[in-house]
């Protein structure tokens, strides 16, 4: 899904909540956040065995929950949580390692806090904000924030640590994040849920408005690499910025339009996925009367990378209760920037979409039995 809507298109290879936190005041470069919980601290059991196909093994050069599994799981549930200032940057370190050992326990199954419960392809995602990385340096990537776009209601915004916790059973996903921040010195700033329909054999699958989505998306390691994957500095290389934002969907005004007329709005053929234009999308083609056949302000053609000239999504969303959970994952946040700004512009579907939340990280790197999560960007 593109940036801030909702509908499968060829830019995108993109329940409750609780009360707003206030924004925590700056942190200084000396001394960026907590201690690790009690309940983050336990020693993680060895990876499952990579035959378990309920098994995600959390090591890797990059963490789980982006590019694999695929499909994505069936379940999300997304947490982003605030930190105390005046720690230094072991403590930090002391949390992030900590996290990295229970994730790994928790998604190789059999750990009592999942209550004899299959792993269900749990994986845990773990990223930080820009207050936080700013701290540890102004320069990298994920120090800059997001800005407010036009039509936002984010009364939800930003962040210092975001928990994606992604599972094909729903239980599984809210279990472990309670084990993971069970003790942490740290605050719930807010939280959502999502879910997936089945996936079909291109990985796409069907969103609350009836159309498809996620049908491109970078699967190869080279499109993965281009487009998703940060090289550098070393401090981050294998990690990525992601983007998070919940939207709330007019779902009711959509499904009134006239089916002719939501294809309109989103460049797509409602049952078969296939562009306006034909079989291949072309943005060029035009009727015997001279109208574009994907018009003017469809989704597909405000938000496709070749009008934004910005790189290219990996997006893992889920729809929600509200609507929908945009999370997208990119080398730059400018992908997304660009994007939306120019969906802003004239996108049809955001008459039918308004974010109430919105957020940005720095995803670590992956992580390994000697390489703790958050160990190159903490060196």
């Amino acid at each position: 899904m593109p940036p801030g809507g909702v509908t499968s298109s060829d830019s995108a290879t993109a329940k409750r909540h609780n009360p707003r936190v206030a924004t925590p005041p700056p942190l200084s470069r000396r001394s960026v956040l907590l201690g690790a919980g009690a309940g983050l601290v336990s020693a993680c059991s060895a990876p499952a065995a990579a035959s378990d196909p309920d098994v995600v093994a959390a090591f890797g050069a990059q963490q789980a929950g982006i590019a694999r599994p695929a499909p994505p799981q069936r379940h999300v549930a997304l947490s982003v949580w605030d930190l105390p200032r005046g720690a230094d940057r072991s403590r930090l370190g002391a949390l992030l390692a900590a996290l990295g050992r229970r994730a790994t326990a928790l998604a190789a199954g059999g750990d009592p806090a999942l209550a004899d419960l299959p792993p269900s392809r749990l994986t845990v995602t773990v990223g930080l904000g820009p207050r936080i990385v700013a701290a540890l340096g102004p320069d990298l990537p994920g120090a800059q924030d997001l800005p407010v776009f036009p039509g936002d209601e984010a009364h939800d915004r930003g962040g210092d640590l975001l928990l994606q916790v992604c599972a094909d059973e729903p239980l599984v996903a809210a279990l472990a994040t309670t084990e993971l921040t069970a003790g942490a010195e740290m605050s719930l700033r807010w939280r959502r849920s999502g879910f997936r329909g089945p996936s079909a054999s291109d990985g796409s699958t069907r969103n609350v408005l009836g159309f498809a989505d996620g049908i491109v998306v970078p699967k190869t390691d080279a499109e993965l690499a281009a487009d998703v994957w940060l090289d550098g500095p070393p401090a981050v290389r294998g990690g990525t910025i992601a983007v998070v934002r919940a939207i709330r969907l007019d779902t009711a005004a959509f499904h009134a339009l006239p089916v002719a007329a939501q294809e309109r709005v989103i460049g797509r053929r409602k049952a078969t996925a296939e562009p306006l234009s034909g079989p291949e999308l072309d943005l060029g083609a035009k009727t015997p009367d001279g109208e574009y056949r994907i018009p003017a302000d469809a989704h597909v053609r405000r938000a496709h990378p070749l009008m934004v000239g910005a790189g290219v999504m990996l997006r893992r969303g889920y729809s929600s209760e509200e609507g929908l959970l945009f999370i997208s994952f990119q080398r730059e946040l400018r992908t997304f920037v660009a994007t939306q700004h120019r969906m802003s512009e004239g996108d049809a579907l955001l008459r039918y979409a308004t974010a109430t939340a919105s957020a940005t990280f720095l995803v670590l790197p992956g992580f390994g039995a000697d390489a703790p999560l958050g160990h190159a960007l903490l060196a």
